[in-house]
């Protein structure tokens, strides 16, 4: 099953001729996530041939321009295009407020539903689970409230052997609870153990998205051993007190975070305009955490 990160902007701030704001999609099992909403986003969306009207379900991390200032426009055309199924949105309390007051003022009538869910800054908490997938916020540290998300696979049950479902002739019921890890009683009397029985299913994988922060250790044990992790990666060092005074982080800040966390693979992204070549990131990072690479817009990045 797909598991797999859009990177729609990557840029802080202001928009660029190389870099959109923030804005990703998050594809687990063929549903489709929207993970900040930057202007610009729906272009971008139709650019990289993602079904937006497949998206139910968009998480803003918090109100600075750069991260959600697309979404008005994307529900606009989400009902002139003929949408009916409702929309899901987790933010921040004001964004509510924000979105009602376009509607509003603009005598805007959606043709479908939309349900707000607001966020909690200061604790992680579970946002949206189904039969395959959970999806929490986390608290960062910025200059207002602001949370990262996380995408969690859930454990898929064993499978049970080919092999011993014809070598038992184990039926319907058997093979469900051995699936369910409890052992059989065979027709001659033999006790089929669940655990000889099954073949264990892969580890559930887990994405992190966190931007924007300053540097902050206690993210570690909310995304600790993570398959991937996009951390912002404002500034460069040379301009480490300016990600200091505005609650960023720089790239070696970033690649700490990841090598503390023990996370698989690491996307730098969210850098500052200033920046024409980001090849200055990756190379203050690569010491410290080696599995690094350079968020691009329009990347797709697989967890596999």
């Amino acid at each position: 099953m797909n598991f797999n990160i859009t990177i729609l902007g990557c840029g802080a701030a202001t928009p660029t001729l190389r870099r959109n704001p923030t804005s990703q999609v998050v594809s687990v099992h063929d549903k489709l996530f929207l993970v900040d909403c930057a202007e610009g986003t729906q272009l971008q969306l139709r650019r990289h041939k993602v079904k937006f009207q497949k998206i139910n379900h968009v998480f803003i991390s918090h109100l600075h321009g750069d991260h959600y200032l697309g979404l008005v426009g994307l529900i606009s055309s989400m009902h002139l295009l003929g949408r009916t199924k409702d929309l899901h949105i987790h933010g921040p309390t004001g964004l509510e407020r924000l979105i009602q007051l376009n509607l509003e003022l603009s005598d805007t009538f959606l043709n479908f539903k939309w349900i707000f869910h607001p966020t909690n800054p200061k604790e992680k908490e579970l946002l949206f689970e189904d039969n395959t997938l959970e999806v929490y916020s986390i608290p960062l540290k910025h200059r207002i409230d602001c949370t990262g998300f996380i995408f969690i696979e859930k454990p898929r049950k064993p499978k049970v052997s080919k092999e011993m479902i014809e070598e038992y002739n184990l039926s319907i019921i058997q093979i469900r609870d051995l699936k369910n890890l409890v052992d059989v009683k065979l027709e001659n009397g033999e006790i089929l153990s669940a655990e000889k029985a099954t073949i264990a299913s892969r580890t559930p994988r887990m994405y992190a998205f966190c931007s924007d922060t300053a540097y902050l250790p206690g993210l570690v044990e909310h995304i600790e051993n993570a398959n991937l992790l996009y951390h912002e990666s404002t500034f460069t060092e040379e301009h480490a007190a300016r990600a200091k005074a505005t609650f960023h982080s720089t790239a070696s800040q970033a690649a700490t975070i990841a090598s503390l966390a023990n996370v698989k693979q690491l996307i730098l992204g969210h850098y500052s305009s200033r920046y024409t070549s980001l090849s200055d990131f990756l190379e203050q990072a690569q010491p410290i955490f080696s599995n690094v690479i350079l968020a691009q817009d329009g990347m797709v990045v697989e967890i596999p």
